[in-house]
């Protein structure tokens, strides 16, 4: 699902997730264009079935569950991560924000961190 409306913020395709330590190939990515709304709902859903896997599997002492709860959390931490980078995107270069309008050295305070 993908969208050409400008005024809505979409994923950027930058999140990438990797299993393990020292990997280079990552095991899943984001694709960019997802509205960001449908992402963070998507990410929602993703995260109760991790809590109820997580739930089952402890109650149960499956391992498996635990497992597959681990990565469904990392691909719903996967779709938040880059959404928020489109809606960072798209709110910083189109808006001015009004506390740098009441507050002149924010701006050079805020680039110095």
């Amino acid at each position: 699902m993908t969208t050409d409306n400008p005024q809505r913020p979409t994923t950027v395709g930058k999140t990438r997730y990797y299993q393990g330590e020292n990997q280079t190939q990552p095991l899943f990515c984001i694709e960019p264009g997802i509205p960001c709304e449908y992402a963070r709902e998507q990410a929602s859903e993703l995260m109760g079935y991790a809590r109820d896997l997580t739930l089952t599997g402890l109650l149960e002492d499956d391992q498996k569950l635990i497992w597959a709860s681990h990565y469904l959390t990392a691909l719903a931490k996967a779709l938040l991560d880059d959404a928020e980078l489109g809606m960072n995107k798209m709110s910083s270069p189109q808006r001015k924000s009004p506390w740098k309008l009441s507050f002149p050295g924010a701006s050079s305070c805020m680039a110095e961190r």
